[in-house]
């Protein structure tokens, strides 16, 4: 394999416990492949106009080719702090876990008032939306599973949807 999938897959990464401790350390497609516990931040990002970031991933990604997703951010590399992050507002932490996928996840919000220029190796398509026009897209696109989840959990509603 070879491209930005490729790279990703080689990134090492803390491997960590039920309580979010480190117990090792493994490349990021062997902590994939083997449903490895690492650690990952997500960042909801709001313009001026309190809109929300929304984006398309590529289909090149290594997890969740082409899904949209209202969350930036990624894994935690071997070493570094959640709180890398710049100038973020902590909103809550929690474990994600899948019949495929097991990570710790902490949840951030920023300010954005800059203009963006995503990554095109990273972003297919992105356009900040209303509350309003996020909810009703929420049953019309494939989300990333942990953002859908980051996203419920943050507007306070149950997860999954009851």
């Amino acid at each position: 394999m070879d491209g930005p999938a490729h790279r990703d897959a080689d990134e090492l990464l803390d491997i960590v416990d039920d309580e979010d401790c480190v117990v090792g350390h493994a490349p990021r497609g062997e902590a994939t492949v083997r449903r490895l516990c690492h650690r990952a931040v997500a960042v909801r990002v709001r313009d001026g106009q309190g809109r929300q970031f929304v984006h398309r991933r590529t289909a090149a990604k290594l997890l969740f080719p082409s899904r949209y997703d209202m969350f930036v951010g990624g894994v935690v590399g071997a070493g570094e702090s959640y709180d890398a992050v710049p100038a973020p507002t902590p909103l809550f932490t929690f474990r994600y876990e899948s019949p495929e996928h097991l990570w710790w996840l902490r949840v951030y919000e920023v300010r954005c008032d800059q203009p963006v220029a995503p990554q095109p190796e990273e972003v297919a398509w992105h356009a900040f939306l209303t509350d309003e026009e996020l909810e009703r897209r929420l049953d019309e696109w494939e989300w990333v599973p942990e953002g859908l989840e980051a996203h419920h959990r943050a507007a306070g509603h149950p997860y999954p949807p009851q």
